[in-house]
């Protein structure tokens, strides 16, 4: 694959990201995948998507986790529900991350990515102790499959990101970069850190967002918007990625499912801006 193709985050089933056929109509040539439900995470739906993205001539590049009872109503119920950091559920969110991570390797996919949640401040505290245990039990079985895990980013500040991937201490566990969630949460500014933990990224988005009011940030959603349209700056985080020494896919995420028609348009619109900077930055 040569730098840069473009890729979008798509589904098998009614999980998140675009259907399959836009992945098709838009000649799209790399698709991160979101995890199927738990029933399709088998050998028969592996080798039938396999033939589809075979037929399209698409490659998969990260299979991401998500679970049942997550919520992104507000920033409060994503920090109370998302990933592997709520206690209640961190033992069988676990065991379903190892699933699909199994479910990955059927793929032949050598990445599995997810939030991993709000990581708890108190690095001394015994829930922050308990994820790192967990973190590592998870890196352990996907090395096993021969594969790495990715953290997208967003949830917490860069430093803090950077501390938690010390503290686990394992050779497979990089980032998933996704600028727009630095916005969104309000937990700095997408291309300092980038700069910053751009070491670790193996895998990106290119989502677009606006900041919440500047006394609220933190506390309410800044808006995801279509690409270009936003604060992130394109061109600037296209030339910061070449800086850092990143050639991956660069992986289009636009979260409105419930207005696909739209949905299809901006992510045309995407590629057409994304072609046009990667035409002029590596010319």
């Amino acid at each position: 694959m040569s730098k840069w193709p473009i890729g979008v985050f798509a589904s098998v089933d009614a999980g998140l990201g675009v259907h399959f056929d836009v992945v098709k109509d838009l000649g799209i040539p790399s698709i991160q995948l979101h995890t199927p439900h738990r029933d399709n995470r088998n050998e028969q739906t592996a080798t039938e998507f396999l033939a589809k993205c075979a037929d399209a001539g698409v490659t998969i590049t990260c299979v991401f986790g998500g679970f049942e009872g997550e919520s992104y109503a507000d920033i409060e119920t994503t920090a109370r529900t998302v990933g592997l950091v709520p206690e209640d559920t961190r033992a069988e969110r676990l065991q379903e991350m190892k699933e699909i991570s199994d479910f990955a390797r059927l793929l032949g996919v050598d990445a599995v990515g997810l939030h991993i949640g709000f990581v708890p401040e108190d690095t001394q505290s015994d829930s922050y102790r308990n994820l790192i245990d967990v973190t590592r039990e998870l890196l352990d079985h996907v090395k096993a499959n021969e594969q790495n895990v990715h953290l997208e980013t967003g949830q917490e500040t860069a430093d803090h990101l950077l501390h938690f991937i010390a503290d686990v201490d394992r050779d497979n566990l990089y980032i998933n970069f996704d600028p727009a969630n630095m916005i969104l949460y309000g937990t700095g500014e997408p291309i300092e850190a980038l700069r910053k933990v751009g070491q670790h990224v193996r895998s990106i988005h290119c989502k677009d967002a606006t900041w919440a009011a500047a006394d609220r940030r933190g506390q309410d959603w800044g808006a995801e918007v279509a690409l270009g349209d936003g604060d992130v700056g394109m061109e600037t985080y296209l030339r910061t990625l070449q800086d850092i020494g990143y050639d991956g896919p660069l992986t289009i995420e636009r979260e409105i499912p419930e207005d696909p028609v739209q949905q299809k348009a901006d992510i045309g619109k995407a590629v057409s801006l994304l072609e046009s900077l990667r035409s002029q930055i590596l010319s």
